[in-house]
């Protein structure tokens, strides 16, 4: 599948639109990217949610760079066929990554249909 980064930016913008706007007021000290690839030995990721959970800050949280969840355009591209593919993999990839900031596990997200 072949998508311009501008299309692509687009589409992780709509789907941060599609979020509801009282679970964005909740995102505190968070930045969202968009990258070619990953770095490290997980080239198909979709996704990465780095940093501390909401779930895990305590009393002494603070003074930290911002959290990041950054959101992958070469391994999407790869995994879908069409755009709607890539705008619905978007939609779950920064949904199933949200989550991770707010403490939610892996495993669950899977039973939750976020996996």
């Amino acid at each position: 599948m072949d998508m311009d980064r501008a299309d692509f930016e687009a589409a992780v913008a709509d789907a941060l639109d599609a979020v509801p706007q009282e679970l964005m007021a909740m995102l505190d000290n968070v930045v969202i990217l968009v990258e070619e690839e990953p770095d490290g030995p997980e080239k198909e990721l979709l996704g990465l949610y780095q940093g501390t959970a909401l779930t895990d800050r305590g009393w002494e949280y603070g003074g930290v760079l911002p959290d990041t969840i950054t959101i992958y355009r070469g391994p999407t591209l790869r995994m879908c066929s069409t755009p709607q593919e890539v705008v619905d993999e978007v939609a779950v990839t920064v949904v199933h990554e949200i989550a991770h900031h707010f403490g939610i596990e892996e495993h669950r997200l899977h039973q939750l249909g976020w996996g």
